[in-house]
């Protein structure tokens, strides 16, 4: 028992650690000693009873929504941008939130997922916004990420964003004008996150065929003399590696989904596991995509390079019938440009034009022979 009280000891932020500075009790440990020019990483700080946010004369600290909460019944919801460690550690010990979901809320750059710790559940999901561009280019930006970490309890709701992408403002807003489902709790609000981040997975992927299609058509258009000379190769390189980025936000949030739908959870109300099957079929539909577009530009990218191959066998095969071509008249000039007499022909007076007309003549024939075999 000692050694797993040590741990938990070392593991677990102490209290007093938590209100060191200028942390002070009568703010519920938050940390006061921001500027007051800087703008507060808590967005909103709402109690949601019976389906209906609970209206207050003025925001509400997490302390004082907490103690509402606790005092009257309901749920509330917060929602931080990019907190600093000092600003979400009250947050953490009001809530009880585990010290290594706060270290991943905190820190970002975490793999989709889901995790549960004690009597809350951790779940991070990769934002994915598609930035429009009037041209592809080697160094074009398709896909921006962000990330929204939830903390999900029995009488809790908290998002931590980061990313200048995926605000949730509108969601709240259609949430609150949905009583009937913002009553089952805070996992309806999971379930309504998981949905609008997966619908943007939706709207993205759709935009990324039509790059895509466009690239497939410039590899496979014909171009002077109806071969296809192909596009630049960085270009389908940078659109297969933001395929690659898309693909790490939507494979790993596969499995928590399933699970979500699946695995009864105590923290997920019955009624509302239902709708994350549809949430996990969605998302099975885009990885299904993202898939294929991996498959389909590796293969535009192996017939780009072919495309290419062929183009410069192409021109070798002109530039070697055309060497053919002044091969003749180079001979016969080299011929005749010997300095001495015994020559037969020499002193012929129509020899000049007879030797320009018979190699006219051959270099014409040469041409003809080297067109009606596609080498011209």
């Amino acid at each position: 028992m000692s050694m797993i009280r040590d741990l938990r000891d070392a593991v677990r932020p102490s209290r007093p650690a938590l209100r060191k500075g200028a942390l002070h009790l009568d703010n519920g440990g938050y940390d006061t000693t921001r500027d007051p020019a800087t703008p507060s990483a808590v967005v909103d700080c709402a109690v949601y009873r019976d389906g209906a946010r609970v209206q207050t004369p003025q925001p509400l600290t997490p302390h004082e929504a907490m103690r509402s909460v606790r005092r009257d019944g309901g749920f509330v919801w917060i929602g931080l941008h990019e907190p600093t460690e000092s600003e979400f550690s009250g947050v953490a010990s009001e809530f009880g939130l585990h010290p290594l979901a706060v270290e991943d809320a905190v820190q970002a750059h975490q793999r989709p997922k889901l995790e549960r710790y004690d009597d809350s559940l951790f779940t991070v999901f990769k934002t994915i916004h598609y930035v429009e561009h009037d041209e592809l280019t080697a160094t074009s930006e398709i896909v921006e990420t962000g990330e929204v970490m939830c903390f999900t309890g029995r009488d809790f709701f908290i998002t931590v964003r980061h990313g200048g992408q995926g605000s949730l403002r509108a969601l709240r807003h259609r949430l609150q004008d949905d009583p009937e489902l913002l009553a089952k709790g805070p996992s309806a609000v999971l379930h309504a996150i998981a949905d609008h981040v997966v619908d943007g997975y939706l709207a993205v992927a759709d935009a990324m065929q039509d790059d895509i299609d466009e690239v497939e058509t410039e590899v496979f258009s014909p171009g002077r003399g109806g071969v296809a000379r192909g596009v630049d190769s960085a270009r389908i390189y940078q659109l297969k590696r933001e395929v690659l980025e898309f693909k790490r936000a939507v494979s790993p949030l596969l499995r928590p989904m399933q699970l979500l739908s699946e695995r009864p959870m105590r923290l997920i109300d019955p009624d509302i596991q239902k709708y994350f099957r549809d949430v996990a079929d969605h998302l099975a539909r885009v990885q299904e995509q993202v898939f294929s577009f991996d498959e389909l530009l590796n293969s535009i990218l192996q017939a780009n390079l072919a495309q290419a191959s062929v183009a410069q066998n192409e021109d070798m095969r002109k530039i070697t019938a055309w060497a053919a071509i002044i091969a003749v008249p180079t001979m016969v000039t080299g011929v005749y440009g010997m300095n001495f007499d015994s020559m037969p022909e020499l002193h012929w007076h129509y020899g000049y034009p007879t030797v320009l007309c018979v190699t006219v003549a051959l270099c014409v024939g040469i041409h003809r022979s080297l067109k009606r075999n596609g080498w011209l």
